[in-house]
């Protein structure tokens, strides 16, 4: 796999992405469960749309979903340099500059639109920072990730009690922190939030990470340009009203970015299941 992973790497972007497309319509045609929940997510977000546009936002959708499996090679095993060289403009570096500044730590939403491992990569190639990451199955897929990731000035923090500590001690020193807040996470550290409109079990991580430390927050996203060109940063400050639901307030942050970039968003994500041991939501009391 590491030597597949080194030839894919070789490739420039605009061929992984033609190959990323044709894998992506090849996943959707031949797995019924991948091609019904990405169809299923994708019209309770887009409900307004036309027949026609949700026809041509599926379509995009399948090819930009396929390019992100496709690209990822590229991203893990090309030199930092040149993964960092691949993005063509960064927009609201300043705010990211204006919330290290102010001494408590930077805690940095990504959510999984386009290639979003770039994002970690641009950072950490600038400044120290440390990601939460949830461990694979398989070893050598863990492997890949570490090497791929922890380059530059990154560091990796699983998704358990330990990692949570190391994430607070990175804020201690001022330091920046990313973390996938669309993930599902595990019963006992989430609660039901509305996510367009259905209750999906969200990470109250968030929350305390900023009660403990006082952090800003950014929201980050990277766009994928066309023909393989490369990448596009945004950063956005957010600000949360700690009396109220963090969850609910963060899910709202996150409709508003996918709305901007939903031919690129995973739509695909089992982002409403409910975590094993976690009571199922319902509706009308939790929401």
């Amino acid at each position: 796999m590491v030597t597949l992973f080194d030839l894919l790497a070789r490739l420039p972007l605009s061929v992984l992405n033609r190959m990323g497309a044709l894998l992506g319509w090849l996943t959707y045609l031949f797995s019924h469960r991948y091609a019904e929940r990405l169809r299923e997510n994708l019209n309770n977000a887009e409900q307004k749309c036309t027949e026609s546009e949700s026809h041509k936002l599926l379509h995009a959708n399948i090819r930009e979903a396929g390019k992100g499996v496709m690209e990822l090679p590229w991203v893990w095993r090309s030199p930092l340099r040149k993964v960092v060289a691949s993005v063509k403009q960064c927009h609201g570096w300043e705010y990211v500059e204006a919330a290290r500044a102010l001494g408590k730590g930077v805690i940095v939403l990504t959510p999984h639109i386009g290639c979003f491992e770039v994002i970690g990569l641009y950072i950490a190639a600038r400044t120290p920072m440390t990601c939460m990451y949830r461990p694979p199955r398989w070893d050598f897929l863990d492997t890949l990730m570490h090497e791929g990731r922890e380059r530059g000035q990154m560091k990796l923090a699983p998704t358990d009690l330990g990692g949570v500590r190391q994430l607070l001690k990175a804020l201690k020193r001022s330091e920046i922190i990313g973390i996938l807040p669309d993930q599902v996470p595990g019963n006992g550290e989430g609660e039901w939030a509305s996510f367009f409109g259905r209750p999906a079990y969200t990470m109250t991580l968030i929350g305390r990470l900023i009660q403990a430390s006082g952090a800003a927050v950014l929201m980050s996203n990277v766009e994928r340009l066309p023909k393989g060109r490369g990448y596009e940063l945004h950063f956005t400050p957010l600000s949360f009203d700690v009396s109220q639901s963090i969850p609910q307030q963060m899910n709202n942050e996150l409709e508003k970015v996918i709305r901007k970039y939903p031919e690129q968003y995973l739509w695909s994500y089992n982002r409403y299941k409910v975590p094993r041991g976690a009571l199922p939501p319902h509706v009308g009391k939790e929401l």
